[in-house]
């Protein structure tokens, strides 16, 4: 049907509304009840709304906008003090859930038992299970970035840090995903790999400083006029966001974090808080629901028998827990309270989209066969669910959002 779309967006943004509303009746965040509106419209329960080309276009929009407006609202003086923690937390943080994934394939992939091991012969065993590691050192920090600012939290020293961690997850882990699939895909050069990594950081640090000196002149001269501001501010976003994507092989959503960035070191408070508030409100009216919604219509849960249930179970303990002790010891290392590091840990938990993304690859590579990725859809779902319910319980107290310096 041509205009079927129009049905599925008022059906997921009235979903998503009502069962948000309904969560925070039992005081959870409003994206749990996002999340769980896209597991019952979706195939996986009800199956009244199929992902689209168009829901996915949109849902990746609207991360890029959650990540965008996460950027400017970040204290960036906050998030220089643990730059070097970040480090610590995202390397800690990568390396126990690789072990522990990895430990979990060795365990439970095993070809005798799985029916339909369609991995291809490039796509061995210890390659596989080393994988399997690799997906679950991704983190997808956008549920926990719309989680911590519905709790006021996004720029206590806890949120900086989990944000920072979540920059340099993202480079290890493209960083272990471009030499595993090395491997199996000899087009694949990881020197220069790493070569762009480098110069993406480069580039965002001189096109940052570029555009910071024209949009401040730019918005003084047009200050009557904020609607250009805005429009400008948006290319901007989505402009990086596609150099960082497609020129440099880093994630979408951290060129649309570092533009943030960029913009909340250039424009006054006041302007700031006009950018923010416009961005918000389109966020919080169509690409969120939509994105969040998104996650639980992935869910398929066709062909599971007893083995592939318990490891699916067995992958998303060992997801859980490895990021809460890893992310946790390392921000321990660093000096952070005990109930920080346990905030840090627990806001590293949901793998999200990027993890989707990462099990797609290596899907396409032969080095997870379809019979494993239901298993992957799990932990994706369960991990998105629980993250903003624990950060609700870690982050108890009054919801107070940190002052801005001025």
């Amino acid at each position: 049907m041509q205009y079927k779309y129009l049905f599925d967006l008022a059906l997921i943004l009235l979903s998503t509304k009502v069962l948000g509303l309904f969560s925070q009746r039992f005081r959870l965040p409003h994206v749990v009840g996002a999340l769980i509106a896209g597991l019952l419209l979706g195939p996986a329960v009800l199956g009244i709304i199929q992902e689209t080309d168009f829901l996915k276009t949109t849902a990746s929009l609207g991360v890029i906008v959650l990540m965008f407006t996460s950027g400017m609202e970040t204290d960036i003086h906050e998030l220089k003090k643990s730059g070097k923690a970040a480090f610590v937390i995202a390397l800690i943080g990568v390396l126990l859930p690789l072990a522990g994934g990895f430990a979990v394939g060795c365990y439970f992939n095993n070809p005798e038992l799985l029916v339909n091991n369609s991995a291809g012969p490039e796509g061995s065993l210890f390659l596989q299970n080393i994988f399997l590691g690799i997906i679950l050192t991704a983190t997808s920090v956008s549920i926990t970035v719309e989680t911590l600012r519905e709790l006021g939290k996004l720029r206590s020293p806890a949120g900086s840090a989990i944000l920072g961690a979540a920059i340099i997850d993202d480079v290890l882990g493209i960083i272990a995903l471009t030499i595993v699939t090395s491997f199996s895909d000899e087009s694949v050069n990881v020197a220069w790999v790493l070569i762009k990594i480098v110069l993406f950081f480069v580039f965002a640090l001189a096109a940052g400083v570029g555009f910071s000196r024209f949009y401040r002149w730019w918005t003084c001269k047009t200050d009557e006029n904020r609607t250009q501001h805005v429009i400008v501010a948006f290319a901007f976003c989505l402009l990086f966001s596609f150099v960082a994507e497609v020129i440099f092989g880093v994630a979408d959503i951290t060129g649309a974090f570092v533009a943030g960035l960029v913009l909340s070191n250039t424009s006054s408070e006041k302007r700031s808080q006009y950018l923010a508030t416009n961005f918000e409100t389109i966020s919080f009216l169509y690409l969120s629901p939509v994105f969040f919604a998104s996650i639980g219509l992935q869910v398929e849960l066709t062909g599971m028998n007893t083995h592939i249930l318990l490891f699916a179970v067995a992958l998303t303990i060992v997801a859980i827990l490895s990021k809460i002790l890893g992310c946790g010891l390392g921000a321990k290392l660093c000096r952070y309270t005990n109930q920080e590091s346990l905030q840090i840990g627990v806001g590293m938990i949901s793998r999200g989209e990027v993890a989707l993304i990462v099990a797609t690859k290596g899907a396409d590579l032969g080095l997870i066969s379809k019979e494993l990725f239901g298993p992957v859809i799990v932990v994706v779902v369960v991990t998105t669910i629980i993250t903003p319910i624990l950060l609700k319980l870690v982050f108890h107290g009054k919801d107070e959002q940190v002052p801005a310096e001025t």
